[in-house]
């Protein structure tokens, strides 16, 4: 649907265009942010590959799994169908992480990686489990303390504050984790029996 209503605005704005006779304007548009969309494609692979850097060395030097246990009493209490020490609790760490700083781009793996981890844990794999809706609420409503991503398309973008996001992003996103947390347990104390 989402489709169809892009289409329908693209072509009726060269429509427009070409019935006041500027189907040029349409064209230049067209290539200049073509051009625009490249150029700041470029500068954010630099961006990821510092941050997905920086997580790939946090991984391998412990952090991850110091991290893991600094979190486990709430990470117990928001997961508690994963055993102690089991991988997936080590994939949903690193899936936060990546959140909380603003790489929803470079989550998204690591999202994949958490739920491939707890259909393991799956009795019924057909259905998904009480984790794996606590998992996509906290994935997709995260409390975001460094939007890097915005930061560089702002910054990209020539933004005189590249950084006027951080406070309505904090504000923002610890508003929906809340939310998130507060449903998974209402649905889970309803769905339970």
């Amino acid at each position: 649907m989402v489709n169809i209503i892009w289409l329908f605005l693209l072509l009726s704005g060269i429509v427009v265009a070409a019935f006041n006779g500027k189907i040029e304007v349409v064209t230049s548009a067209a290539l200049e942010a073509a051009q625009n969309s490249v150029a700041i494609s470029i500068e954010l692979i630099g961006l990821m590959a510092l941050w997905l850097g920086l997580l790939k060395m946090a991984e391998e030097a412990g952090m991850v799994r110091m991290l893991a246990r600094l979190l486990r009493p709430a990470m117990s209490y928001l997961f508690p169908g994963i055993p102690k020490g089991h991988p997936a609790m080590g994939a949903i760490i690193m899936n936060l992480s990546a959140n909380i700083l603003g790489l929803g781009n470079a989550a998204t793996p690591l999202g994949l990686k958490a739920m491939q981890e707890l259909q393991k844990l799956n009795p019924h794999p057909e259905e998904a489990t009480s984790d794996m809706c606590t998992f996509l609420g906290l994935n997709t409503a995260c409390i975001t303390l460094i939007p890097a991503t915005i930061i560089g398309i702002r910054a990209a973008a020539d933004s005189a504050d590249p950084t006027g996001v951080v406070g309505p992003t904090i504000f923002a996103t610890t508003c929906s984790t809340l939310v998130a947390i507060l449903a998974d347990r209402y649905f889970r104390k309803i769905y339970r029996g």
